[in-house]
């Protein structure tokens, strides 16, 4: 039983999973984090699931990170930074890796983790009033755990357009960053992902894990001294006085002293 997202699966081995904080804009909680990662295992154990498509309960696909739960991270012990900031890592690693093809149906908008979360999918598919934005640095952060998928999936060269502006872009520029495959109205965005997913009903689910995991093999390789180094980064920012000042302004619904 999750609290934080949902997982159905139909009769054909379809498994849809839903971010469910609607009212948060599905920022990701540590609740949403661990339960994640523990569907992800889940999924990857159950033979009956074909093809997994995430998307987002509401308006908003992911909002990225909880500030609520950031905030809690800067004022808690070292050991527990890195703690919170590597089940952050391990649940992008678990979706990364998961075994079924996952589809991304971005019903909305999504900003920092959001973004990492879409880079996380095998394709993505989103509506075409949606915006985008790695967000962090506005906040004194930086995309630092989604940095491995982000840059796989956008290249390096497109991903500097983005990765450090804090800049907003909609979705057909989405598409042109690589992060979206193709941008629909949301009344046609069932469909086509029901085109992405029908071929996948007639392969081999062993093969498919094979052929998953060899495109991952000869990909950028997002391994244990990557991912580490990704949490050293996230804590280290977390630690300093820009990450105050930026996640504290955003609580007191003030600028940060550096906006302009």
């Amino acid at each position: 039983m999750f609290n934080t997202i949902s997982l159905v699966t139909d009769i054909r081995g379809v498994a849809t999973l839903t971010l469910y904080r609607a009212e948060k804009h599905n920022a990701m909680s540590g609740k949403m984090i661990s339960e994640l990662t523990d569907v992800a295992r889940q999924i990857n154990e159950d033979d009956a699931i074909r093809v997994v498509v995430l998307t987002g309960a509401g308006k908003s696909f992911c909002a990225g990170g909880d500030l609520a739960w950031m905030r809690a991270q800067m004022e808690a012990d070292s050991e527990t930074r890195f703690a919170e900031a590597r089940k952050l890592a391990e649940m992008l690693q678990a979706l990364n890796t998961l075994t079924k093809p996952l589809i991304g149906a971005v019903q909305g908008n999504a900003f920092g983790g959001g973004v990492g979360m879409i880079s996380v999918c095998d394709v993505a598919i989103g509506v075409d009033h949606l915006k985008m934005g790695l967000t962090e640095t506005k906040l004194g952060i930086i995309p630092a755990t989604i940095g491995p998928y982000v840059l796989a999936r956008m290249g390096e060269a497109r991903a500097r357009r983005v990765f450090m502006s804090a800049r907003l872009f909609d979705a057909e520029e989405a598409v042109e960053l690589g992060l979206l495959a193709k941008v629909v109205p949301a009344d046609q965005l069932a469909e086509s992902i029901e085109a992405e997913v029908v071929p996948y009903l007639s392969c081999a689910p062993g093969a498919v894990a094979a052929a998953k995991q060899l495109a991952r093999d000869l990909g950028p390789k997002i391994d244990d001294s990557v991912i580490d180094h990704t949490i050293k980064s996230l804590v280290d920012r977390w630690q300093t006085e820009e990450a105050e000042e930026g996640i504290g302004a955003f609580f007191d619904r003030r600028k940060p002293r550096w906006q302009r």
